[in-house]
């Protein structure tokens, strides 16, 4: 018999790779909030470490490789997709050419910075989750939340930044960028925590399901490895 699609799963999933997609197709606007400059990505990237939360809490490591490699695939394929479409040349009469290749035009160093991050945080992140999870036997959800989206998103930032802008960016300024990123993310975290618990606490009684990693591969290359 084969194995049901769980519909919580594979919803969180698509909006998983949403969020990562909508995030870079953002960075490419620098936006100001009550005086702090910022990257309009920010506003949706986070979503994508809740999610990964909840996966990894709800469904295990295993699960939480699965859509992170997913989501990997996916930017690829968009990225990919982008920079084809700004090799084609433009019909004479078109306008926006400058305004497409600015969103979709990024450059192999800002591609590769931003697609190392993204796997390094996010493994990071649902490592950090399930191992806390098994050490606290489920208990503190909210403290695992934030501990794995700081140390997700400050490996994230700290491979981000000095990949995409070392040499363009001073030295200075790309530490305080990087420290207001991981900061603000942390704070989104915080912030959302109690919409996040709830939909943990629901996934669980709905799917009737609550994964410990006791005695699994940590190794993020094993993506068939799902029972």
């Amino acid at each position: 018999m084969k194995e049901k699609v769980s519909i919580p799963f594979m919803l969180l999933g698509i909006l998983f790779n949403v969020c990562l997609i909508a995030a870079n197709l953002l960075e490419t606007k620098v936006i100001q909030v009550g005086g702090i400059t910022i990257t309009a990505g920010l506003l949706v990237f986070p979503i994508s470490y809740i999610i990964n939360d909840c996966i990894a809490e709800v469904w295990g490591f295993k699960k939480a490789r699965l859509i992170i490699w997913s989501g990997f695939v996916m930017n690829f394929f968009v990225v990919a997709l982008g920079l084809l479409a700004v090799s084609i040349p433009a019909a004479p009469f078109w306008e926006g050419e400058e305004h497409f290749n600015f969103v979709f035009g990024m450059a192999p160093r800002i591609v590769f910075a931003s697609l190392t991050a993204f796997l390094v945080g996010s493994f990071l992140n649902a490592y950090v989750m399930s191992k806390m999870k098994v050490a606290s036997h489920g208990r503190n959800f909210s403290a695992r939340a934030v501990f794995s989206t700081i140390v997700g998103e400050t490996a994230d930032s700290l491979l981000f930044f000095p990949i995409a802008f070392a040499g363009i960016i001073p030295m200075r300024e790309l530490f305080l960028l990087m420290g207001v990123q991981i900061v603000l993310k942390t704070m989104y975290e915080i912030i959302i925590l109690p919409v996040t618990i709830q939909v943990v606490k629901y996934i669980k009684k709905v799917e009737e399901i609550d994964v410990y990693d006791e005695d699994i591969s940590y190794n993020v290359l094993k993506i068939k490895d799902l029972s």
